[in-house]
């Protein structure tokens, strides 16, 4: 379970697989091989699996508890630079796939593939307000409270409080690309969302994938805002990615 200095942080990341490199970035709340549990053995059969753990998220280690997508967008870049890893697949659900866009734009020559899941391009941060510490604390939401706790301890140093604050603070400003930005990518792009998404509907997919040139979203029936995690329908996600990035080699 390795850690590697990348920027000014100690990056953990989990490694698997053999083939072309793919980088797994996880959603605001989780952290890298958690968000991803549901993909392992699919994708480690064809591919070098990449799951690393965001700046201020899991078990990377920083000085400072700040982070935001653009800022995990460098560091991503900056490991693959410490891995030598030329080019690569992104694939990124909820927070992640702001920050695969945000690699596409700024360094196109280092992506492969674009797969978001459950991130449409666009800010939707409602209901944000539940996650702030002290509507936590009012509602009783002790269990949520210690799951952060748990999960991003050796990040936040048991300061989950500013963990919260930075992760709706995030939500609420970010991906912010420009349509300009969209239209400029040149990379095969595949967003998926589930039929029940809040976060990622219908409209908002039609209007990404008329803006990037290389574009489609496929809609999971039935499914919520974590379509490729068991309970959900992971094997069909995983297919249709599978898929895509057969086509995008």
């Amino acid at each position: 379970m390795p850690h590697i200095p990348c920027n000014d942080i100690d990056m953990f990341y989990e490694q698997m697989g053999v083939g072309d490199p793919v980088l797994f970035l996880h959603s605001g709340f989780s952290r890298g091989i958690l968000a991803f549990a549901s993909q392992i053995l699919d994708f480690q059969n064809k591919y070098a699996c990449y799951f690393p753990d965001f700046r201020g998220h899991g078990r990377t280690r920083s000085e400072s508890l700040e982070w935001s997508t653009p800022q995990h967008a460098e560091d991503m870049i900056a490991f693959m630079d410490r891995l030598r890893l030329p080019k690569a697949h992104l694939i990124g659900y909820g927070m992640g796939g702001g920050v695969a866009l945000h690699c596409a734009v700024n360094h196109p020559e280092r992506i492969a593939s674009i797969t978001s899941i459950g991130q449409s391009g666009f800010v939707a941060s409602m209901e944000s307000e539940q996650f702030e510490p002290e509507w936590l604390l009012e509602h009783g939401a002790h269990d949520f409270i210690e799951r952060m706790k748990d999960r991003h301890f050796e990040a936040h140093r048991g300061d989950w409080q500013s963990f919260l604050r930075q992760k709706v603070k995030d939500w609420r400003t970010y991906p912010q690309l420009r349509d300009e930005q969209l239209r400029g990518l040149r990379r095969p792009t595949l967003f998926i969302a589930g039929q029940h998404d809040p976060y990622a509907p219908e409209e908002d997919l039609k209007r990404v994938t008329s803006l990037i040139p290389d574009s489609r979203y496929v809609i999971v029936p039935g499914c919520s805002h974590r379509p490729h995690m068991i309970r959900e329908n992971p094997v069909f996600v995983n297919d249709t990615i599978l898929q895509f990035l057969e086509e995008a080699k």
